[in-house]
């Protein structure tokens, strides 16, 4: 019972940490998109559809920061799981 008690901590300690990754992902991704249009507003409203669109940099630069927290939050105990990584080492023994 104690075992199965502790594997169940486990499991909830790692549910926890996934939950606490997405939250974290979708406020990020929110004020990634509110920042960005403000951004977009902002060239929009001073130099014209006409000018250089300064505000790709940004909305690229930090977009690679938003592609890798939406991996590791939401595909990361998948793709760096331990647990596989050990069941793959486990198989080549």
């Amino acid at each position: 019972m104690n075992n199965t008690q502790n594997e169940n901590e486990i499991r909830d300690d790692k549910l926890w940490r996934i939950a606490k990754k997405r939250a974290a992902f979708k406020m990020l991704l929110m004020v990634y998109i509110l920042v960005n249009c403000m951004l977009v507003a902002l060239w929009c409203f001073t130099n014209g559809v006409k000018s250089y669109f300064w505000p790709m940099w940004p909305i690229l630069g930090w977009g690679l920061g938003i592609l890798y927290q939406f991996v590791d939050a939401y595909m990361g105990n998948t793709v760096f799981s331990d647990e596989k990584e050990f069941e793959r080492l486990k198989r080549k023994k």
